[in-house]
């Protein structure tokens, strides 16, 4: 009896473990419909918590094929690189020589989470209640968004709630 507790612990433990990564990948599909279970999970960046679930979330994903890509390309809903200003000034920061915008995606020393992205594909989901002011003129933000690297075969899913 005493060796079948711990062994229904560790599979409790398994499949736990599995449950949560199932989620992730479950989260992706719901939000930025994209099936990402084939993929590998290469770094997962996570500061959300407290009561009011403020934080930053990134999540890469890395391909062994150009599935997910095939997927974007058939979407209406992604843009192709190069970045516009306003996700320009979210992931990497945005400076004209007087003023510097972001990244809004930062680690807790302003380093921006997402490496160089030269070639790909984005989507951004503003999830802001009030839309009347331009995204970077905001006291909060909250968004969600796609990134997809195509020299490397990299998902990248973002999401900032201020």
């Amino acid at each position: 009896m005493k060796k079948v507790i711990p062994s229904f612990l560790i599979l409790l433990l398994f499949l736990s473990v599995l449950t949560a990564c199932g989620a992730k990948s479950g989260e992706v599909a719901r939000v930025l419909g994209l099936d990402v279970s084939k993929g590998k999970e290469i770094s997962n960046y996570d500061t959300h918590g407290g009561s009011y679930g403020d934080g930053t979330t990134c999540i890469a994903y890395r391909f062994d094929d150009d599935t997910v890509l095939e997927e974007i390309k058939s979407s209406s809903e992604w843009s192709e690189f190069p970045l516009d200003d306003t996700v320009q000034a979210l992931v990497y920061g945005l400076s004209d020589g007087t003023t510097h915008v972001g990244p809004m995606l930062n680690d807790n020393e302003g380093h921006p989470i997402v490496p160089e992205i030269r070639n790909g594909y984005y989507l951004l989901i503003d999830r802001q209640n009030d839309t009347t002011a331009d995204i970077l003129h905001r006291y909060s933000f909250n968004f969600t968004l796609g990134l997809y690297d195509t020299d490397t075969n990299t998902f990248y899913l973002c999401e900032l709630d201020t």
